[in-house]
């Protein structure tokens, strides 16, 4: 294909298919302490004691949105000018359950005895700190994070609001945070463990401890139909200690963006943990149809839930069994 075709048609045709099982191993290349590295590296960086809690617009306004993050419950709605509040889920006259409260005009009511919360501090309630990125929402916890707060949280670079098609996804996986950043700070394994999804899978540069430039440096290929694929090539960074991001920065789609933000949650009624996946796709492209693309986008996000939604049943899979193994003392990384 001339390169002006190619420029113009992100598909290629592989050539030369290898079977699943023919394809090259890459356990020797998956070094655990490489991965043990780059999670240790990870959990080293501040995080500012902020935490994600959900997608943006799944908080319209009139709703209220409960979580609890670790042993905090938290209630979150947004007041009559459409700002995000955040505080305490229990109301703190006698304990009611303020997510199952109305929301009144930006006015969250406690269903018990109507006690009213504005976000500001009232009756011993006071509000957390919060924010709003225009894709995911963040509450700061400073009690739980212990860290060195900070103003805002560390928002990964994306593609400029409106300029891009964004979508979350959110799965709950029993385990904790750090064993699904584990699986994300372990690239090697998705032309084995999702097939259907990528081929022709390279790690071209892992960073180590000497490293300047901390990530990882993927040359991928992504599943249309058949022999059919796109092929890009794209990093993966940990910003901070509960999320990996995947930025392309070759191919079709450069400077589209996937972070994937472990929340610590409550244990389940056997004490295990619980973390949820709280995952942003950011879809970017500079071919001129892609304006069509934005203006279809509430028809793709259903889409591109689904796409991840298949890939985090595996992998939430790979993030339990590693809690597993750690929790009986029998991890062998």
């Amino acid at each position: 294909m001339k390169p002006s075709a190619r420029r113009r048609i992100p598909l290629r045709l592989r050539r030369a298919p290898v079977p699943w099982e023919r394809q090259e191993p890459t356990w020797r290349d998956a070094k655990p302490s490489l991965i043990a590295q780059a999670l240790k590296r990870a959990q080293s960086r501040p995080s500012g004691n902020w935490y994600v809690i959900g997608a943006s617009r799944g908080l319209p306004p009139g709703k209220a949105l409960g979580i609890t993050v670790g042993s905090t419950e938290i209630v979150a709605w947004r007041d009559g000018d459409g700002r995000l509040r955040t505080g305490p889920g229990a109301c703190p006259h006698l304990g009611a359950p303020l997510r199952e409260s109305p929301v009144r005009c930006g006015t969250l009511v406690c269903h018990w005895h109507g006690l009213s919360l504005d976000g500001a501090p009232v009756a011993g309630w006071g509000p957390y700190p919060a924010f709003d990125d225009g894709v995911l929402l963040w509450v700061r916890l400073d009690g739980m994070g212990g860290e060195k707060p900070t103003e805002r949280p560390r928002i990964p670079v994306r593609p400029r609001l409106g300029n891009g098609v964004d979508a979350v996804y959110s799965g709950v996986g029993r385990c904790e945070p750090e064993d699904v950043v584990a699986n994300r700070l372990d690239p090697w394994h998705g032309a084995w463990f999702h097939p259907y999804s990528f081929v022709d899978l390279t790690v071209t540069e892992a960073s180590d401890d000497s490293a300047a430039d901390d990530g990882f440096l993927v040359e991928v290929s992504f599943k249309v139909a058949g022999r059919l694929v796109v092929p890009v090539l794209a990093r993966f960074t940990a910003p901070e200690p509960r999320t990996v991001v995947m930025h392309i920065i070759e191919g079709e789609g450069a400077g589209s963006v996937v972070e994937t933000h472990a929340t610590p949650l409550a244990p389940d009624e056997q004490g295990r943990p619980r973390t949820a996946v709280i995952e942003a796709l950011v879809a970017a492209s500079d071919r001129r149809g892609f304006a069509v693309a934005r203006a279809a986008a509430p028809m793709l996000r259903p889409l591109m839930r689904a796409s991840a939604g298949r890939l985090w049943r595996d992998d939430l899979a790979y993030a339990e069994r590693r809690w597993d193994l750690r929790a009986q003392g029998r991890f062998p990384g």
